[in-house]
């Protein structure tokens, strides 16, 4: 054979295995070892495939002028000492051929088989090793012809090709076995499992999910969840596809296929080497939820929500500690924006639901081993221990974003959700809870007050902070004393200038008392109960005691002449306050017609709806009514054409410093004759010297109030309702003062 025709076998076996590698399954070894006959014009070619798990011999025949009996071949090279030995042995003829033309070196037996299957030449060609295999390739003719070298090297270049391509069909099949062995092992799984694509739909699943889900495939995973809770679905879909969390989990009530539900925990997971699947794994949670109602989940847990309530979260903390340094750690509290809207629009349940909602999703934002508690209402805790400053702003942030994008759905009516969020950091291992808890609940405040929808890092520095959690603190002792009736009323007489009155003109105060008997400053716990709506309580108590002092001394009662008590902004607003008020009057007509309230000109003029029918509840029952810091906010005098007061307090700025400013001196003298044309009366407060006082009844003041005068008593102590004459006192004591003339 020519290097030509050498060249054109080779092309054509090349071609042969890459047909075979681009094949469908269905193409044999067989059919390639008839193109290799075909190619070196043997008659019959098997491959001996030898491995430590099996041998095997294959045996190829093509047809020709004689027939071969193949079974009686096959059994004759798989069952032959000779050739066993022959094919078995260690080949050290590396180069060149080993022909065998002469089957003298066989049995008797074996060359009578041979020789009735009419072979008389046979070539065996040097094993090939691959991959822990070895392959031999071999070739026979029926005729006693010799064997061309170009044949041979063909059938050596074919032993080569033949192993690289059964290993490739070797690694295919297990890998399919493989594979077929994951599927099954994944369908008898007894957890539920499949796969979710990017359109939400089921893909794959075991034999658990197809029970516990009763699903088919291609099936969207929302159609199995009520049209309310698959908003919470799709959220936590999303949390772990936007690669915010690397796995998500929710608990929802699944349908059945008998109409029933099942609360099931649907956790999902990215998949590494599958961008657009993720991993369902679902567990049946039913006893769980019974369990709620169990007096051990009760005493720690939010029936509600089921998280953990403010019992387990303060207590948790103090659990963890020992006695080595901690790491830093944080406490978050969290409020609901609006959350009374959603109740008074779509109701307490849709109320609830949202509550559920918010508890599922901080859970899922928080990093594991992150506490979150529901407290009580609309609020919300959560412990994050050992974290730092960044890694907390970054939890915060995560939570007010994926809790803005949430839509409430109830009813076909859709409500924004949003948060106010207060941190505080734990100082000392020793430190309670509750009172870092009270610092976050502080800077929350800060955060609702600038609008909401954000978070806050308390800070001891930052003057708002400090005043805000003075005034959480001091709400605390306000319904303490409420409740204990730690207050107790005091008075401050105020005096006529312009006329001399037998009857005191007094005003009633309130001071607050500690556990030890301490007196707590008004300039401490009333801005605390006004900004924690406790004032309209407050007012109450006062108003109570003080009816009940007068009833009991009817005979100082009637000497008064006027007694004065403050009313809050906010309790003017409160209607059941306002009932409550028109009721205790009505019941005390020996009483009331003493009485005169106050209220602030900057409530009055907020509030001029409310206050006009504080006038009109008031002044039918003959009492009076009297605007206090009158001055420190007003740009225009029209709304006094609509409120018919009795009496106008000037606010103390414009006293204090009266006899050294003269615009304080012309303010007071414009309000004066305002009031003389309005026909009400003036009062001065803050009287710290008898100065002011004479230079008050210059500019026509009509009152006077303030330490020069008198300072605040207990009430307690009141004995006598007449007036002290104060200013006839002081103007004896001026005459007295001043040098005698001697006549001449």
């Amino acid at each position: 054979m020519s290097n030509t025709d050498e060249k054109s076998n080779v092309s054509k076996l090349v071609t042969l295995f890459s047909e075979l590698s681009l094949a469908q399954s269905g193409y044999h070894l067989n059919d390639a070892l008839n193109k290799i006959a075909q190619l070196t014009h043997c008659e019959c070619i098997f491959v001996f495939c030898i491995s430590k798990a099996s041998k095997q011999v294959r045996l190829n025949h093509l047809s020709s002028g004689y027939d071969i009996d193949i079974p009686k071949l096959e059994n004759a090279l798989n069952h032959s000492q000779s050739f066993h030995h022959l094919f078995m042995k260690e080949r050290r003829e590396r180069d060149g051929y080993k022909v065998f033309t002469d089957i003298s070196q066989l049995s008797s037996l074996e060359k009578a088989l041979l020789d009735s299957l009419k072979i008389h030449s046979l070539a065996l060609l040097p094993m090939v090793a691959f991959q822990g295999q070895r392959y031999l390739i071999g070739a026979i003719n029926q005729s006693g012809s010799g064997w061309q070298e170009d044949a041979l090297q063909v059938l050596q270049l074919s032993a080569s090709y033949i192993a690289i391509w059964e290993e490739r069909n070797r690694l295919e099949g297990e890998y399919k076995l493989a594979k077929n062995y994951s599927y099954e092992l994944l369908y008898r799984l007894p957890l539920a499992c499949a796969q979710v694509n990017r359109a939400n739909k089921l893909t794959l699943y075991n034999h658990a999910a197809e029970e516990l889900l009763k699903i088919k495939e291609w099936q969207a995973l929302e159609s199995l969840i009520h049209e309310d809770d698959r908003g919470i679905l799709v959220d936590t879909i999303g949390l772990v596809r936007g690669e915010v969390l690397q796995q998500a989990w929710c608990e929802l009530p699944v349908l059945c296929s008998d109409g029933s539900f099942n609360w099931l925990k649907l956790t999902f997971s990215s998949l590494p080497s599958e961008s657009e699947q993720l991993l369902l794994v679902a567990e049946n949670v039913n006893e769980r939820h019974k369990l709620a109602d169990e007096l051990s989940f009760q005493a720690n847990f939010d029936h509600l929500t089921g998280l953990p309530n403010r019992s387990y979260f303060e207590s948790y903390y103090s659990a963890e500690r020992s006695g080595e340094e901690l790491a830093p750690t944080y406490a978050a509290f969290i409020n609901l924006d609006q959350f009374q809207v959603i109740n008074n629009i779509s109701g307490h349940k849709a109320g609830d639901k949202l509550l559920c909602q918010v508890a599922l999703r901080l859970k899922q934002l928080v990093r594991k081993g992150d506490i979150v508690s529901r407290l009580g209402a609309d609020e919300f805790a959560i412990l994050m221990y050992a974290a730092d400053e960044k890694a907390v702003s970054h939890i915060a942030d995560r939570i007010c974003e994926q809790l803005r994008q949430h839509e409430f759905v109830w009813d076909k009516r859709t409500h924004s959700v949003s948060i106010s969020m207060g941190l505080a950091a734990f100082s000392s291992p020793s430190e309670e809870t509750s009172e870092v808890l009270a610092r976050a609940n502080a800077a929350c405040g800060l955060v609702k007050e600038k609008g909401r929808n954000s978070w806050y890092l308390y800070s001891p520095s930052d003057p708002q902070m400090t005043r805000l959690y003075t005034d959480m603190n001091a709400s605390v002792d306000v319904v303490g004393a409420l409740t204990l009736d730690r207050f107790e009323l005091y008075f401050q007489p105020i005096e006529p200038l312009l006329n001399d009155n037998n009857g005191l003109h007094l005003e009633i105060l309130l001071r607050m008392l500690t556990e030890d008997g301490e007196l707590v400053s008004p300039a401490i716990f009333l801005p605390a109960a006004e900004r924690y709506s406790l004032a309209s309580r407050v007012d109450r108590w006062v108003i109570e005691h003080l009816l009940q002092w007068g009833g009991k001394h009817l005979d100082v009662w009637a000497d008064l002449s006027m007694v004065a008590i403050n009313l809050s902004a906010t309790s003017l607003s409160d209607n059941e306050f306002m009932a409550w008020l028109e009721m205790r009057l009505m019941a005390e007509p020996e009483l009331v017609s003493k009485l005169c309230f106050e209220i602030t000109e900057t409530a009055a003029v907020s509030q001029l709806d409310q206050a006009t029918a504080l006038i009109d509840l008031v002044k039918p029952l003959g009492c009076k009514l009297a605007l206090d810091d009158f001055g420190s906010g007003f740009s225009s005098f029209a709304y006094l054409k609509l409120l018919d007061v009795d009496f106008v307090k000037i606010d103390g700025q414009f006293v204090r410093h009266l006899c050294d400013d003269d615009s304080d001196q012309a303010i007071v003298t414009a309000i004066c004759q305002l009031g003389r044309d309005m026909e009400f009366e003036i009062i001065a407060e803050f009287v710290e010297s008898s100065e002011i006082g004479h230079r008050l009844k210059g500019l026509g003041v009509d009152f006077a109030q303030g330490y020069a005068i008198a300072k605040p008593e207990k009430l307690s102590s009141l004995s006598s309702g007449e007036s002290l004459h104060w200013y006839m006192t002081e103007l004896n004591k001026e005459q007295q003062s001043r040098p005698k003339l001697v006549s001449r």
